[in-house]
């Protein structure tokens, strides 16, 4: 009798077999998390989306509460600064990984072409830079949330950030395949901030150098209508796209890889970086120039005005919801003045100089026509008091030009009506002065030429701006004609408002 013994083998599962495409997307995904082991890499991104969720929950300026939607897309651009040059020392280093350790042994991955490990690398890039537009389309939309937010803001400015921070990161591979050092990117940073520098030096900071840079700051004191920005954030977009496409072929290129798609995909990049250089460095177009000639010169051709109580307020087209807050300021310094200034009709223009687009600051002549008030295109803050002191001023001397000459005791009364109906009076003063001063002679900022104040006006407001308000109020109105008149000393208008009167005269102006 035998005995056949009878097996059965076991059945072994066939490893599942990846496609070169998915094993570049693995390899891409465990370098973007590895980036984050890296200090820099991790701190400043860390201080990048923390201070910008500081900045915009804990604002440091009232201004923020009524934001121009058209600067607001620049701001996003200078936060991922820090974040770039991390993510371009790291990756780079990541890259150069393979040649000191074998990254092949670190990744459950099939093995592959070091062209295909170059594209890993770049694509690893890509998370941070979605995380950039993430971050940046955060702020501009609590921003643009915002119940004082005006204007229009551009999604070719507000690609630049993400934009930067991508290009960044492929140059730190094209970097590592060109040069094949650790020591390298450091130095690379350092030469690129040099060779920018002697750049704009060597061509006068023309307009074309100045594109060439992958974020363009032109920040000025006051904003402009939209329209008048005049920036070429399209063309700068698309050159930055062109160069991000430009490093990303050219690294897997010196990767090894060597495809037609790749070399196409090159020469691609390179005639889209030439053509947004190229269009990008034009300058102002003749129509732009004679649209902020004829904002600056004539804004009334542009602006639309609305009635409110007694007075018209005129305002370029953004703006124009924003004429119900000035309303409400004009309002309550009337509602302090005596005479035919408590019901006087007044024309509040809101003015720019946009001749010299966004590199320059300048200042506003102030009108010679009766009544007439201007205001900026800035609210909230500082802006606040320097408006209430314009309108002051405009309902005491007739004016601008004329309140701008004052040096009288008529300065008490403007600064009395323009901050006493504020909520913190002594700090409104504070604001409004050059100098954050209260004591002292200073000059008081308004929408045009600055008013002055003397030491002795100086100590008057702030003993009338602590009396009950409805004291001073009565011996405004009862004294307006006295309070008005030019030439007033300001000893005469502390006795007339139950001040102290001030040692020596008090009426000459300095600064």
């Amino acid at each position: 009798m035998s005995a056949v013994l009878e097996t059965t083998a076991t059945p072994v599962a066939a490893p599942e077999r990846r496609t070169p495409w998915a094993a570049v997307i693995e390899l891409a995904r465990f370098e973007a998390r590895q980036q984050l082991w890296f200090l820099p890499v991790f701190a400043t991104l860390l201080l990048y989306v923390g201070y910008t969720g500081w900045r915009l929950l804990f604002p440091a300026d009232g201004m923020d509460a009524y934001p121009a939607l058209q600067d607001v897309d620049r701001a996003t651009q200078t936060g991922p600064a820090l974040l770039g040059i991390a993510l371009f020392v790291c990756v780079n280093r990541a890259a150069l990984r393979d040649r000191r350790r074998g990254t092949d042994r670190q990744v459950d991955v099939a093995p592959m072409e070091p062209w295909r490990r170059t594209l890993a690398h770049v694509l690893s890039v890509v998370p941070y830079a979605v995380l950039t537009a993430l971050v940046v389309l955060g702020e501009f939309t609590w921003q643009a949330l915002r119940s004082g937010a005006v204007g229009h803001g551009s999604p070719a400015e507000l690609a630049v950030g993400p934009l930067y921070v991508l290009l960044c990161g492929t140059l730190g591979v094209l970097a590592a395949r060109l040069v094949p050092s650790s020591f390298a990117a450091p130095l690379l940073v350092v030469g690129l901030f040099a060779a920018a520098l002697f750049l704009s030096a060597g061509t006068n900071d023309a307009e074309w150098s100045r594109w060439l840079s992958p974020v363009v700051s032109e920040n000025s004191r006051d904003t402009l209508p939209s329209d008048l920005i005049g920036r070429p954030a399209a063309w700068h977009a698309l050159y930055l796209t062109g160069l991000v496409l430009l490093a990303a072929f050219g690294a897997v290129l010196a990767g090894g890889g060597r495809t037609r798609v790749l070399k196409a995909g090159l020469a691609g990049a390179l005639a889209l970086t030439l053509a947004g250089a190229v269009a990008q460095s034009g300058g102002a177009t003749p129509q732009l120039l004679a649209a902020r000639e004829r904002a600056s010169v004539s804004p009334e051709k542009e602006q639309t005005c609305v009635r409110r109580e007694t007075s018209t307020y005129c305002a370029f087209p953004e703006w124009t919801p924003r004429t119900a807050t000035w309303a409400k300021v004009v309002h309550e310094v009337q509602s302090l003045a005596g005479g035919t200034a408590h019901t006087q009709p007044l024309l509040v223009r809101q003015r720019i100089e946009a001749r010299y687009g966004l590199d320059s600051d300048s200042a506003l002549l102030p009108s010679a026509d009766p009544h007439r008030v201007t205001v900026g295109t800035a609210w909230g803050g500082n802006r606040v008091p320097e408006f209430s002191a314009a309108v002051a001023s405009v309902l005491v001397a007739g004016d601008e030009k004329t309140a701008g000459e004052m040096c009288d005791g008529r300065m008490v009364t403007v600064m009395w009506l323009a901050l006493s109906w504020q909520d913190d009076p002594t700090q409104s003063l504070r604001n409004v002065r050059l100098d954050d001063s209260l004591s002292g002679s200073a000059i008081v900022l308004a929408p045009t030429d600055p008013l002055s104040m003397t030491a002795a006006q100086t100590a008057v407001v702030r003993e009338l701006l602590g009396k009950p308000r409805s004291d001073v109020e009565a011996a405004v109105k009862a004294h307006w004609t006295q309070l008005t008149t030019p030439k007033l000393t300001t000893a005469d208008a502390a006795r007339l408002l139950g001040a102290a009167v001030p040692k020596g005269g008090g009426d000459k102006c300095e600064g």
